[in-house]
């Protein structure tokens, strides 16, 4: 039984069972990674998942169901769990099967040459990576992590209102982390990259940046305590706003846990800053036509020069305001219930280059990575204190390699105090979005050190 066949059959047994009106989301996915280690490959999975959410109305509320396994059988278990799962539902909140846009934008998120690409090839791609970080400097001990993720994505949405979507896209990741040794002086250094072709995948530059980042902290030291002038190089940046995104969720902030409450036509940032949430973004990890509801996704600046112009919207929280949902419901999986996620948002990019950015300090700190992300911030009240490494800056210059320090503050202050904000661009790893920024220049942030 083809998908076609079994939701025609699904929604007409639905219907005979009590439903008012029904809806299927189909998600299904393959992945293939390879790691190597000295030469060898040390690991080589392929996953493949696919399975089917179900949900309808029963009695006005809203029961919920999924199963993997997508044939006659499974018919019957549906519609019993998402009725039972109906009658133990206590929210208030009005829930309700979308018709559909009125216009979806032309969105193409899927390489067909990556798919032809030979495993042969992959495997020789995350090799060859590895022999060039270990050729580049005799100061590499070991290429702690070397590999390459390639992964494919389907979705399909089809309910008893006439909607019927469907959306593909694939992505390679490529990662090297090499661990570099001088005497009894130990550092690491990583990079990734993030495409959806094959051919844009370049080792021996991956491989290079992470060693050289590895091998200029050697003989890294602490810094004295106080507080300075602080630029959060991109992917730093990047790294922190994906930890504090929730706190554009409509939903978070009708629970209160977001102190943007109330805030939307308000100063919340510097009026250099500028939030996109971009679903259309080329390249894009989050690229899509639609969202998890089937509502068309739309381009929206939700910070505009430094003023909150909308929160992140799915049906519930729209409905709830009366307003227009955005297209940012998100499934994590079709297992998942419907939440509310960004889709490729990032900080706009300034006119000021890295290096002029530097060249304005007179006394400070570069910070390049930061750790305790999930442990030490809080999105509700916006307070992080972060174990952090980077460089100090003398006189508008890199003058030496700094660890062992602890970077705090508050991210509301500290979307107000950003001074500069340079001309690159930066992603992080995709999770809940896939969220970038450019380096900025933070006007004061405390630190911790020696």
């Amino acid at each position: 039984m083809d998908k076609k066949e079994f939701i025609e059959l699904l929604f007409t047994q639905g219907k005979q069972a009590g439903f008012e009106d029904m809806e299927v989301y189909i998600s299904s996915s393959n992945e293939l990674e390879i790691m190597v280690f000295k030469g060898e490959i040390s690991n080589y999975s392929i996953s493949d998942e696919e399975g089917l959410s179900f949900r309808g109305l029963y009695n006005g509320k809203m029961g919920y169901s999924y199963t993997e396994k997508i044939d006659k059988s499974s018919i019957e278990l549906l519609i019993n769990e998402a009725i039972d799962n109906s009658k133990i539902i206590d929210s208030n909140d009005e829930e309700y099967i979308f018709q559909g846009s009125d216009k979806y934008e032309q969105v193409n998120n899927y390489n067909e040459k990556s798919e032809a690409v030979p495993t042969e090839n992959k495997i020789d791609f995350v090799m060859k990576m590895e022999e060039e970080g270990l050729r580049i400097d005799n100061r590499v001990d070991t290429i702690g992590y070397c590999l390459l993720s390639d992964s494919n994505n389907s979705t399909m949405i089809v309910n008893t209102k006439g909607l019927n979507l469907e959306s593909k896209s694939n992505q390679y990741i490529a990662y090297i982390s090499a661990v570099i040794k001088e005497d009894d002086d130990v550092k690491t250094g990583a990079k990734y990259e993030i495409t959806n072709c094959f051919n844009d995948l370049n080792g021996k530059t991956l491989a290079k940046h992470a060693i050289d980042e590895g091998i200029s902290m050697l003989g890294a030291k602490s810094i004295e305590s106080g507080d300075y002038p602080v630029i959060l190089r991109g992917d730093v940046s990047a790294n922190i706003l994906k930890t504090f995104a929730v706190i554009f969720s409509a939903d978070n902030v009708n629970k209160d846990v977001s102190l943007l409450k109330g805030k939307v036509s308000k100063q919340v940032a510097s009026p250099i800053v500028t939030l996109v949430d971009d679903p259309f973004m080329e390249n894009g990890v989050f690229t899509r036509a639609f969202d998890a509801e089937g509502v068309a996704s739309q381009k929206k600046k939700v910070i505009n020069k430094g003023i909150l112009t909308t929160y992140l919207h799915n049906l519930k929280t729209a409905n709830k305001d009366n307003i227009q949902s955005t297209g940012n419901a998100y499934k994590s999986s079709y297992k998942s219930p419907i939440d509310i996620a960004p889709t490729n948002m990032y900080i706009e990019k300034g006119d000021v280059s890295f290096d002029d950015m530097v060249k304005s300090i007179e006394k400070g700190l570069i910070i390049i990575n930061v750790q305790g992300l999930h442990s030490g911030l809080n999105t509700i009240s916006g307070d992080f204190s972060l174990s952090a490494y980077g460089y100090e800056i003398i006189d508008g210059e890199i003058n030496r390699p700094v660890n062992q320090i602890t970077i705090s503050g508050n991210y509301f202050n500290l979307l107000k105090d950003i001074e500069q904000i340079s001309d690159d661009l930066k992603f992080t790893m995709p999770g809940y979005g896939y969220i970038g920024s450019p380096s900025i220049k933070i006007k004061s942030l405390s630190v911790a050190g020696e």
